[in-house]
C-alpha cells in the first residue's frame, strides 16, 4: 500500500518561504511521477507543480519542486508567499513517466498540510 505523508506546512508572513516535504512509502519510489496540488475552500484542487520519476528540479515562478529518490521524498520550495497562496497542499503520486495537471489521474494522495500566509 503506497502512502504519502506531507510535512512542513504552517503560518508564515507574506514574503516568507516554506518548504514542504512528502515522503512516499510502500512502493518503489522511482516508479512514480509526483506532484503537488492545493485546495482552498469551495474550489477544486489546483495543480501547483509536478516532477517525473526521472527527477530534476522544476521551477514554476515562485515555487520549485524537486525530489530525492534516495530518500523517497519530494519537496516543494515556496518563496515570496502571498496570502492567496493560503491553502491545503497535497502531495500526489501516479505510476507513469509523465506529469499531469489533472488531479483525477493520480492514484495516491497524502492527507494534506495547511499553509497559511498572513498579510
Amino acid at each position: 500500500q503506497v502512502q504519502l505523508v506531507e510535512s512542513g506546512g504552517g503560518l508564515v508572513q507574506a514574503g516568507g518561504s516554506l518548504r514542504l516535504s512528502c515522503t512516499v512509502s510502500g512502493g518503489t519510489f522511482r516508479d512514480y511521477t509526483t506532484a503537488w496540488f492545493r485546495r482552498t475552500p469551495g474550489k477544486e484542487r489546483e495543480f501547483v507543480a509536478g516532477i517525473p520519476w526521472s527527477g530534476g528540479d522544476s521551477a514554476k515562478g515562485r515555487f520549485t519542486i524537486s525530489r530525492d529518490n534516495a530518500k523517497n521524498t519530494v519537496y516543494l520550495q515556496m518563496n515570496s508567499l502571498q496570502p492567496e497562496d493560503t491553502a491545503v497542499y497535497y502531495c500526489a503520486a501516479r505510476r507513469g513517466v509523465e506529469v499531469s495537471v489533472v488531479a483525477r489521474v493520480y492514484n495516491y494522495w497524502g492527507q494534506g498540510t495547511q499553509v497559511t500566509v498572513s498579510s
